[in-house]
This record gives C-alpha cells, sequence and structure tokens, in this order.
C-alpha cells in the first residue's frame, strides 16, 4: 500500500506518537508512507507538500507536543474544486490509502471525499488531467480517521486523542489556582477549552473538587444567578475560604443565552462582595508534552490505523473502547455528532447528555453529589459503613476516600475511618468522617488516613471482629492493593467463627503496580507511569549529546507493566520484565543491536527494566555488561527510579479513576448492606465497564507466587513496543 497522513483542524498532544506509529508500523509491513503538510491545504498543494517518510523522519517525537506535519483549516477543501484538486493529487502520488488524525471537521472531510471519489476521478479523467488508466489503478479511497482532538466531542469512543494532556494542563492549573484563592479567600472563574463539549469541564470538576462547573450539556436555568449566589455564600459559611467555578468556553443558559467569565465576575462581585479572579486558561491546554496515556493511546490507534487499511470499505474511526482499539463506522460516528449539535441547539439537554455516552452520564450525576456544600440527608435505610487503606500508598487513594465520604453521607450513612490501615483495624484506631473533613483531598498524593503493609494474621482476628461488633460496622470499603484483597478473602472464610465479619467488603484497586485481578487499571499506576515517563524524557536529553545508552529501572514488583507502558510512552528500544525474565543470550543480543544502532549514528539508546525481571541480571550487572562491551561505541549510564513512582499529586485519570470505581462500590456495598448478603468483592474497570470480582477465589485469579493476575491485557503490546523501536 501507498498510505499518505496526515494532521488536521486543531492540534493536540499525542498527534505525534499516532504519527510515527502509522510510519513505523506501515514501513514495518512493507509498505510506503507519504506525510501531507498541513492538513488538506497541502493536499491541494501537492509537490513538495506530500513527501515520503523514512523510518527516522519520526525518530524522537513522541514526546513532542503539536504535529510535526503543520496543521491547518482548509476552506478550499470544502470546495468541490478544492476536493477534485486534492484526488488529482493523490492519484499523482499513487496514493489511495488515507489517515487522518483529526477533529470532527477533518473527519467530515475525509468522509465525503471518499464518497465522492469515484466521480471526482471520473471528471478528472473528462476533463484531462487524469488518464483512464490513472483512474483505473486507484477505484476507491481506503479512509481510517483517528480521534485527534482535545474535546473529547466525537462519539463511538472513549476517549480522544490529545484530551487527557489537556486534562492535566487544566488540573494543574486549577490546582495552583486553588491555593493562591485559599491564601486570599477568594473565589475563581476559571474558562475551560472544549467547544460544545463539556467533557473537559466535567472531568476537571470532578478531579480538583471545584464548587461549581457549567456545561453546555447541563445549562443552568431561569434564576442561576441567584442559586450560584447562594451556593457560594453557604459554600463560605461552612468554612470553605475558597471556591472554583469552572465555566466551559461554549456554557450558555437554559434559554440559550451565552454566559461568560466576566458576566460570572461581575454577578459575584456586587450580590457577595467578595474578591472574584478570572483565569482564561486558553491554548496552555493544547500545548505542550503528551501525557503517558495519549503516547500510548495514540501509538495503539496509529499501530490499528495501518491494519484497518488493508481492508478496502466504508471509511472507519479508530478508537479505543476500554483498552482495546476498535473501529466503528466513521459515518455513524458523525451522524451522532450532529445529533448532539441538533440537540443542544433545541435545547434537549436530556438527549445531549444520553448521546455523550453513559460514561458522560454517570459521572455528571457523581460530580452533582461531590460538588454540594452540604449532603441532602437520609432518603432510606441507613448504614455504618468503614473506609480504610490497606498496602503501600498510591497516588489516588485520598479522592477514594472522599468520594465515598461524600456519596455516602449524602444518603445519610455512617461513615468509620480506620486510621493506619491493618494496625488501626487491629487496634481500634476508628472515628467517624463527615462531609467537611474530607474538604481539599481531591489532590493531595499518599493516605491521609494512613496505610500499611501488614497481612491480617491468625493472632488478629479476634481483635478486627471485636473493634468491628463495639463499632457496629454493617460495611467495610477497603482501598488498596493486593494486601487489601487478601484482608477480604480472610475476613469471608473467617466469618463462621466470628460473626460481625458477616458483613459485605468491597476492595478499590489502588495500587502503582496494576496487578489486582478484575480490573484493567489500579488507581495510582497512571501517576506513577507518568513520574517515569517525565523523568525518562529529561535522561534522554541529557544524554543525547555524549552517544550514552541508559538502563532504567521502575517499580512493579512482579508485574511488568510499568515497565512496559513507560518503553512504549518513551520509545525505549528494550525492556526486560519478571513475565519474560532475562537470559544472558538475549542481553548479548540486545548488546549487539545497540552497538549497531550507535555505528549507525544513534545519539541515545534507552533500555527499562522492572525491578524484579531477575534477581542475578540486575539493572547494575545490566549496565556494567553494556559499558564493557560497548567499548568506545558508547558509554552507559544506570538510574533507578525508586520510590519517586509513588509519590506527587495524583493524576488527573487516577482521581476520575479514583471517583468512577469509589462510585461503583458504594453502589453495589449499598445494595449487599439492604439485602444482608456477606460477599467479599473486588471493583474494578474491564474493557470500559465497571464489574465486581468474587475474591473468595482469589487464589485461582493470581499467578502461583507471583502476585499477579494469570491474564494481563496489557503484554500483547510486547511486540507493538519491539515493532516499533526496531531500526530500518
Amino acid at each position: 500500500m501507498k498510505i499518505g497522513v496526515l494532521t488536521s483542524g486543531g492540534d493536540s498532544p499525542g498527534m505525534n506518537a499516532a504519527l510515527r506509529a502509522v510510519v513505523r508500523s506501515a514501513i514495518s509491513g512493507g509498505h510506503e508512507v507519504l506525510g501531507i503538510r498541513r492538513g488538506y491545504t497541502g493536499m491541494i498543494e501537492g509537490g513538495p507538500s506530500m513527501q515520503r517518510m523514512g523510518w527516522s523522519d519520526v525518530a524522537g517525537i513522541l514526546q513532542r507536543g503539536g504535529t510535526i506535519l503543520g496543521s491547518a483549516r482548509s476552506q478550499e477543501f470544502r470546495q468541490p474544486a478544492g476536493r477534485r484538486q486534492a484526488a488529482l493529487n493523490l492519484v499523482q502520488c499513487g496514493i489511495d490509502r488515507l489517515v487522518v488524525i483529526g477533529g470532527d471537521g477533518s473527519l467530515s472531510g475525509a468522509q465525503l471525499l471518499h464518497e465522492e471519489w469515484p466521480s471526482l476521478l471520473a471528471e478528472l479523467v473528462e476533463r484531462g488531467d487524469l488518464t483512464a488508466e490513472q483512474a483505473t489503478l486507484h477505484p476507491h479511497l481506503g479512509v481510517v480517521g483517528l480521534p485527534g482532538s482535545i474535546d473529547n466531542d466525537l462519539p463511538g469512543i472513549d476517549v480522544s486523542i490529545g484530551s487527557d494532556t489537556a486534562l492535566h494542563r487544566i488540573v494543574e492549573a486549577v490546582d495552583r489556582i486553588f491555593s493562591t484563592a485559599d491564601s486570599h479567600q477568594r473565589i475563581f472563574v476559571v474558562e475551560v477549552m472544549g467547544r460544545r463539549c463539556g467533557y473537559l469541564t466535567l472531568m476537571a470538576s470532578l478531579a480538583t473538587g471545584a464548587e461549581v462547573a457549567i456545561l453546555p450539556e447541563s445549562p443552568p436555568g431561569p434564576g442561576w444567578e441567584e442559586v450560584l449566589c447562594q451556593k457560594l455564600a453557604a459554600a463560605r459559611k461552612a468554612g470553605r475560604r475558597a471556591s472554583i467555578v469552572l465555566l466551559a468556553e461554549g456554557a450558555r443558559d437554559s434559554l440559550g443565552a451565552p454566559i461568560t467569565v466576566n458576566q460570572v465576575k461581575d454577578l459575584l462581585e456586587t450580590r457577595l462582595h467578595e474578591e472574584v479572579r478570572i483565569t482564561i486558561l486558553g491554548h496552555v491546554q493544547r500545548g505542550g508534552a503528551p501525557t503517558a496515556f495519549d503516547r500510548n493511546q495514540s501509538t495503539i490507534l496509529g499501530a490499528a490505523a495501518v491494519e484497518a487499511l488493508g481492508k478496502v470499505g466504508e471509511p472507519v474511526l479508530i478508537g479505543l473502547h476500554g483498552n482495546q482499539a476498535s473501529p466503528t463506522p466513521l459515518k455513524d460516528c458523525l451522524r451522532r455528532s450532529l445529533a448532539i449539535d441538533q440537540a443542544l441547539k433545541d435545547g434537549n439537554q436530556e438527549r445531549a447528555i444520553e448521546l455523550r455516552g453513559p460514561h458522560f452520564v454517570r459521572a455528571l450525576s457523581t460530580r452533582k453529589i461531590l460538588g454540594r456544600i452540604e449532603p441532602t440527608g437520609p432518603t432510606g435505610e441507613t448504614f455504618r459503613i468503614a473506609v480504610m487503606h490497606a498496602g503501600a500508598p498510591a497516588p489516588g487513594m485520598n479522592m477514594a476516600v472522599r468520594a465515598s465520604v461524600r456519596l455516602l453521607v449524602d444518603q445519610g450513612h455512617t461513615v468509620l475511618g480506620i486510621r493506619r490501615g491493618m494496625k488501626g483495624l487491629v487496634e481500634g484506631d476508628i472515628a467517624e468522617l463527615r462531609w467537611m473533613d474530607v474538604s481539599g483531598w481531591s489532590s493531595i498524593g499518599g493516605a491521609q488516613l494512613g496505610t500499611n503493609r501488614r497481612v491480617l494474621s491468625g493472632h488478629d482476628l479476634y481483635a478486627v471482629a471485636r473493634h468491628l461488633e463495639h463499632f457496629q460496622v454493617q460495611g467495610l470499603l477497603i482501598i488498596g492493593g493486593l494486601t487489601a484483597y487478601q484482608t477480604a478473602e480472610t475476613i469471608r472464610a473467617n466469618e463462621n467463627h466470628y460473626p460481625s465479619f458477616a458483613i459485605p467488603v468491597i476492595c478499590v484497586p489502588a495500587t502503582i503496580d496494576n496487578n489486582l485481578p478484575g480490573s484493567d487499571f489500579s488507581i495510582g499506576a497512571d501517576t506513577a507511569l507518568n513520574s517515569i515517563v517525565e523523568v525518562v524524557d529529561r535522561i534522554k536529553q541529557s544524554a543525547v549529546a555524549s552517544r550514552r545508552c541508559f538502563v532504567v529501572e521502575v517499580m512493579g514488583r512482579e508485574c511488568g507493566y510499568l515497565a512496559l507502558t513507560s518503553a512504549l510512552a518513551t520509545g525505549a528500544e528494550r525492556v526486560y520484565l519478571p513475565e519474560e525474565g532475562i537470559e544472558i543470550e538475549r542481553l548479548l543480543q540486545d548488546l549487539r543491536g545497540f552497538s549497531a544502532g550507535f555505528q549507525s549514528g544513534r545519539r541515545v539508546g534507552l533500555a527499562i527494566r522492572n525491578e524484579c525481571a531477575n534477581p542475578l541480571y540486575t539493572t547494575h550487572f545490566i549496565a556494567s555488561l553494556f559499558e564493557e562491551e560497548g567499548k568506545d561505541e558508547f558509554d552507559v549510564r544506570q538510574a533507578i527510579l525508586g520510590h519517586l513512582q509513588q509519590g506527587g499529586d495524583p493524576t488527573p485519570f487516577d482521581r476520575t479513576l479514583a471517583v468512577r470505581l469509589t462510585a461503583g462500590a458504594c453502589e453495589k456495598l449499598l445494595e449487599l448492606c439492604k439485602t444482608r448478603q456477606a460477599l467479599s468483592l473486588g471493583v474494578g474497570l474491564q474493557a470500559g465497564r465497571t464489574d465486581f470480582t468474587d475474591l473468595c477465589v482469589l487464589d485461582h485469579l493470581l499467578d502461583p507466587g507471583r502476585g499477579r493476575p494469570r491474564t494481563q491485557w496489557w503484554l500483547p503490546l510486547r511486540e507493538l513496543m519491539r515493532k516499533l523501536a526496531q531500526r530500518e
């Protein structure tokens, strides 16, 4: 195949990673790729704007924001004459396969070009611009779209390329704004991008704990000004020193009138006599290096796009569904997008929200509860629920506790916080958590309740049973890693001996290792991954000038998730996983590969090793071997990242994941309490859906002696990482 690839419309972080994957996957498959500069403008210009791309042309671009191909919004392509000229240039270059990375406008153009292709070629033949033979060689135009848009406004996919990075920028900014707002007791009104889609505003409000979020899909009704003022006044009375109002740039009221940041500022200053400041984040949300998630998502989608081009048919949009790349008919996605626009124009908000998808619906419902100033109170039978951490700290644990307290207290339930993890459970270090006790916990890393790796043993059981009975605990929520799951299993196994153990127990997965059964992602893993990627990016920059190879050791214990996904996100040439082990022959082969690379002009090499990949072939051993045998061709340095991977403020991904999983866990826990069912379950995200796993069969779910699931969805990414790291 001869494939044309272009980036069009507004740029988004991760476009370069997608481009790299398209080019290298195509070359690995024996295909040729032409990069089309400046989107459809370059397609119309032809000539130098459509150039062959080789392996090295996309080297070193994974961490770059924007798009090296450039982007533009072409008015000329909207006209039939422009599309005719574009078709002529494509045929003359031998291109009849197209990968378009962009938003709904760019993808609509690709769909239209596909539909008009036969008539355009017929017209070109009639005009004498093409011969009949040339047209016959290219009867169809294969089109694959990749969703490149920070707005995440394309239906049919979970998330678009760039939206995770944009959310990072927003949350980082709001966290910093909150610090100064709290110091001066101010209200800040922050405008967020997203055009007619409120995804970024909604998720940012969940991640930051903002009191108010005004979305296009959920416009405030008549009298909203008074309601807003009353809410913020109540927040101040409740003891909040700072308030954040997030406003989507396309926000309107229920009558269709625009709501602006200046309007909100003037309103609050006039009625509340408070200091109000405005922050318009603007294009800072769009720029900068992509997050680890956006790099890996783009890489997976780019490789899947090349595979999909082998099947000529109707255009498809390749997007993530859960953790897998899946095609959806592009026409259907565009039709749903138009339906959302029409619903918003008609003021049919319920229809617009429904079309955004079930995840958006659930997130909006949860946000309304978490954003309340005070709980609404009991609506039925109430219970006493205890919440605790177990295992090593993971960024996002505090957000999970905050969400559980707010969601349960809002319904009138009593929440008991168990301090110091298992030690606190054994010693009875338990106290009630109220609504405002968890205020400000959204952005804090670590574990405010305290945690440790202590495992519940036989002589602890009586003390635990006594404390559960004393505090009248009717349900238990444990947020943590494998220790949490083992505790839930132990409680269930001993309920016949201790009547107070006959309560439902739900575990929420929180560990940077991402090694728990029943969930594709654990809270904390994304933060750790981004910490690794940020450091490795800097390491690679330091090595460029000196022909140096780095061997980087990352955490993960017996699970290689962090090692492999960080290798994929940083463009590492080699990765060493405990699932594969390390053999000396492989090390020597890798050494020869690095030597050949440096001899052919490579300036930096990178190998990432999981801390438990092999007990003998340590990071120091591998670095020493490469240094000794590399001779004068390259230097070698090692970097052991250590506990910096466990620290830091949680990423938006981990914060929103914590909310999503905890909301599902609380709902299930209350259901079990009402029906008096004593079960031990683990909540998780599988294939994009919240599901539950019975922890009574925990041993059957784990690889014996390894502390990791028997089946791990991310392992097939090994081949993709290696394919894209090979040299020509």
